[in-house]
């Protein structure tokens, strides 16, 4: 175990206020929610999707917080993760695709590309393991700040067979149902969440929900009674830190039958239907929570930060419709460098601190909750072995301090094959610095250039008749990627790696 990682013993610099004054933690993180999969209207104008998709307790929590209109994950869920919990962005932390079991890359293959012996094992906690990433996970910093750590769902940082697959190595003092796998084989109590699959138990069954199997609990409701279980028997003298992580709205998509017939009743494809029960389940469970907090007199003390890992799900049929339009007016989803793979929902409620019904323009990308959250924890940032890339967003809550979005280019890096394809899909490494998006395409050196303020859907490609906005967004992206050391593929036939954007 890394001396770093054996964790009773770090030494904050911070003077740490008492627990009734720090504020409890929740981070409500939804898998492959999209950006317009729900009622609260993220773009300008009310789109058919918002008019589709029913939270309610979205719309309640905008209402009491703040809305983020240009937030931003990777494109698939090991990396976000990787990156809130380490502060690093895709890039310089290297898990930059999901991650299975140990020592295994998921990429599919290519005939043309080679693919980068990435960092398959995810946060690692082996000395000296060259497949996974030296850190210092947020939950272990807040619990040695006098925080009670929960985790409950999805946790997907480690790989099977390695110590991070477990959340409470990373300083969780409760896991509820987190292990090293990224989805689920079943979202129903009377298949076991996986376990009963006629008979056999599924290797992407769901651990340690075994009091609901065989009943019909749906697996949304199951976390949420026990996350609300684990706060009513938390130790009550520490402010506490809930990471709330849905296993929905994950293929497979199967009903919530709590939900199913309204949307039926609207004519709506069967897989359409269940993805927005899926939906609904998961905004419930926001509710409970947040019923929860009030019922207890603690939501005057307690944040809650909603996000998504990644855009929408759309390249398969497994959705009803057309592939890559699920999250119109957004294009393609998750897997995608396109905006509708990494722009997601996010809302921001701190008590005393933001502006009822407000919104926020300024980007962001989810390394920067590290930072954030201990700032907003009242502890200051202790050694750590990793690079922190993230910014702390608090000045876009309170007003006070730099804009952390002023001046500031977003970088993403997959030189990796997420094994589907589609619009944006494949390996590629992309920046957007203000207004402009640069998307690089390893394998064949195509460059897409657009203007987000004019074009949301990436329609309009400008790359020919803007070459040196290309130039000067290649050099940008191609400096960062040599300066975090990040990986790229090679080329089969002659065993090269692939051009950085600027050298094409």
């Amino acid at each position: 175990m890394k001396k770093t990682l054996l964790l009773s013993t770090i030494t904050l610099s911070a003077t740490l206020l008492h627990a009734e004054e720090q504020p409890n933690i929740v981070v409500f993180l939804v898998d492959d929610m999209g950006w317009q999969d729900t009622s609260v209207p993220f773009s300008d104008t009310i789109t058919p999707l918002n008019e589709i998709y029913q939270t309610p307790n979205m719309v309640r929590l905008a209402e009491k917080g703040v809305k983020f209109t240009n937030a931003y994950a990777c494109s698939v869920s090991s990396p976000s993760r990787v990156s809130l919990m380490t502060g690093m962005n895709a890039a310089r932390h290297r898990v930059t695709n999901w991650t299975h079991t140990k020592n295994s890359t998921t990429d599919s293959g290519s005939p043309i590309l080679e693919y980068p012996k990435w960092n398959v094992n995810g946060i690692s906690l082996i000395e000296g393991d060259v497949r996974g990433v030296d850190a210092l996970a947020l939950p272990q910093v807040l619990k040695d700040g006098g925080y009670y750590t929960i985790h409950c769902g999805k946790a997907h940082f480690g790989a099977v067979g390695t110590p991070g697959e477990d959340p409470s190595t990373l300083g969780f003092d409760v896991n509820i149902a987190g292990h090293a796998l990224g989805g689920l084989a079943s979202y129903y109590g009377e298949q076991g969440y996986g376990a009963n699959m006629n008979g056999k138990k599924s290797s992407w069954a769901v651990p340690g929900l075994e009091k609901y199997h065989d009943t019909d609990t749906f697996i949304t409701e199951a976390l949420t009674l026990e996350a609300l279980d684990a706060l009513e028997s938390r130790d009550e003298s520490k402010p506490f830190f809930l990471y709330m992580a849905h296993y929905a709205i994950h293929i497979p998509i199967m009903p919530d039958h709590r939900f199913y017939q309204k949307y039926l009743d609207k004519g709506m494809d069967k897989r359409e239907a269940a993805y927005a029960t899926l939906i609904e389940g998961m905004d419930k469970s926001l509710g409970d929570i947040m019923d929860y907090l009030e019922e207890n007199d603690m939501s005057d003390n307690t944040i809650i930060i909603f996000m998504s890992d990644n855009g929408g799900f759309s390249a398969s049929g497994a959705r009803g419709g057309a592939l890559h339009t699920h999250n119109s007016p957004l294009k393609s989803g998750k897997g995608s460098a396109h905006e509708g793979g990494i722009r997601e929902p996010m809302l921001v409620y701190w008590p005393s601190v933001t502006q009822a019904n407000s919104k926020c323009d300024d980007y962001l990308l989810i390394e920067d909750y590290y930072p954030t959250i201990l700032e907003m924890a009242q502890i200051d940032m202790p050694e750590v072995p990793q690079v922190i890339d993230g910014r702390s967003f608090t000045p876009l809550l309170t007003g006070k301090g730099r804009n952390p979005s002023k001046g500031r280019s977003l970088y993403w890096n997959f030189p990796n094959n997420w094994g589907t394809k589609g619009p944006g899909i494949g390996a590629t490494c992309s920046v957007r610095s203000g207004d402009w998006k640069l998307i690089y395409y390893y394998a064949t050196g195509q460059k897409q250039l657009y203007n987000l303020s004019c074009d949301l859907g990436e329609s309009d490609d400008l790359s020919v008749s803007n070459p040196k906005m290309v130039k000067k967004l290649s050099k940008n992206l191609g400096d960062y990627l040599r300066k975090v050391d990040a990986q790229r593929p090679s080329f089969k036939a002659t065993g090269s790696a692939a051009p950085w954007p600027d050298e094409i």
